[in-house]
């Protein structure tokens, strides 16, 4: 699949309104086969149930305008409150977060109900006869009407209780960190990668230039490695998957040159406005970190949504004990073609507790439970340069609280969780019991 008709499915999915309108014609459609049903004769076994519209013209107007009216007004009344309700979580937990409340299927098969029950009343409206004009009044037709409308209280009612959890920060803090635990498990592998070759390889290589500019979306990895062992050259992207490409800038470099790798590089990559890649893994870090961000500081003040963010993100990172990250190094015949720039183990480390300890420096609570998330994923970690990774943020901890934690007996607790650290990784897990009492 190219990178192109990728980018195309990736946009598609992010549309609020797709559901909605596939719903909408459902529901047309409905109406119509309803319609043809009515004019074909209603079965006998719906009129001898009881529960088919036997009613007057006069009637099935005034039910189908009142379906039409109360569907159409409600669907406006309850997402015009939920804009206010998302504006206030937006402030508190961050902008980004929106995406995962329009992307979410129950709101839009919530507004695709209301707004399919208006346009399948609305159809068979049109369809009415009496009078003059002739008498045609489908009571199949009218029927479904009035179940539709049964259903659209059933969703008004699960609407409210969905949004009323959706909004939780907490629950937003899990939605989000699945999201962060599923691209880790995408982009990484049981085994190690290949490795890319040496940096004194790309000695003299030629410098592909790309006019474009924009964030990098997706990358057609297979397509462009074909291409170049097809074309006798190896090829280094200088940007990643999530990456701004600026325009007229290094994009790339091939060694040796070859005609058309320019031409060969657009066509595999996508570029967008947003930073939205499957292939970006700290799309979803950045925006758990965020969360933590806001509520640490001094307008939220609120730290234990802080110290459940890094206790998902301790979680993610013992998951990746046991992993191997992706290198993004595709070869043919055994020999390197294309390497992509990828995340690390030290940068995504990085990434998940930089900002958030530069924003807890007076908060002694999210401080040590830092230190304490960093000694469980210690506890489960045996590679010695992730081992050394997590000794460098539990020194910075250290030392951030050092400087500007006062109170003695909180810089006491905070020296307490780092020398039990250090036990740790000394002696493995019997070092968590350095400093208790029993």
């Amino acid at each position: 699949m190219t990178a192109r008709l990728r980018k195309l499915i990736a946009d598609l999915a992010e549309v609020f309104w797709l559901l909605p309108a596939a719903m909408v014609l459902g529901a047309v459609l409905l109406a119509e086969a309803m319609l043809a049903l009515d004019r074909a004769g209603m079965p006998h076994w719906l009129l001898a149930s009881g529960w088919a519209y036997t009613g007057g013209g006069t009637g099935a107007r005034t039910l189908l305008g009142v379906v039409a009216s109360s569907t159409i007004g409600v669907a406006g009344t309850v997402f015009s409150i939920t804009i206010a309700a998302l504006s206030l979580a937006a402030g508190q937990m961050g902008p980004r977060l929106l995406r995962n409340f329009t992307h979410d299927r129950g709101n839009q098969a919530t507004l695709g109900s209301f707004l399919g029950a208006f346009a399948y009343a609305l159809t068979v409206l049109a369809a009415i006869r009496s009078g003059d004009e002739g008498d045609f009044v489908p009571g199949a037709a009218l029927t479904v009407a009035i179940g539709l409308a049964f259903l659209s209280v059933a969703m008004l009612v699960y609407f409210v209780g969905h949004m009323a959890g959706r909004i939780n920060v907490d629950t937003v803090i899990a939605l989000v960190s699945d999201d962060l635990e599923a691209a880790m498990r995408r982009l990484s592998s049981d085994a190690p990668q290949a490795a890319p070759p040496p940096v004194g390889f790309w000695a003299g290589a030629a410098v592909v230039v790309d006019p474009r500019s924009g964030y990098l979306q997706e990358i057609d990895l297979a397509g462009l490695a074909d291409w170049a062992a097809g074309h006798g050259t190896a090829i280094r992207l200088l940007v990643g998957a999530g990456d701004y490409v600026f325009p007229d800038t290094p994009i790339a470099l091939a060694q040796p040159e070859v005609d058309g790798v320019g031409r060969a590089i657009i066509e595999a990559t996508a570029l967008g406005r947003q930073r939205l890649s499957s292939a970006d893994l700290e799309i979803a870090l950045r925006q758990l970190v965020e969360v933590a961000v806001r509520a640490l500081s001094p307008g939220v003040n609120d730290p234990h949504t802080a110290i459940s963010v890094l206790d998902r993100l301790g979680a993610a990172l013992c998951d990746m004990a046991r992993l191997h990250l992706a290198s993004a190094v595709e070869t043919r015949d055994g020999k390197a073609v294309l390497v992509v720039p990828c995340t690390e183990y030290d940068g995504l480390v990085d990434a998940m507790f930089h900002m958030i300890r530069q924003n807890a420096k007076s908060s002694p609570a999210v401080l040590i439970r830092m230190l304490e998330v960093l000694t469980f994923v210690l506890a489960g970690e045996a590679t010695p340069e992730r081992v050394r990774t997590l000794q460098r943020h539990a020194d910075l901890v250290l030392s951030d609280a050092e400087r500007h934690v006062t109170t003695p007996a909180d810089l006491a607790d905070v020296a307490g969780r780092h020398a039990r650290f250090a036990a740790v990784r000394e002696r493995g897990a019997a070092g968590m019991l350095h400093g208790q009492r029993w």
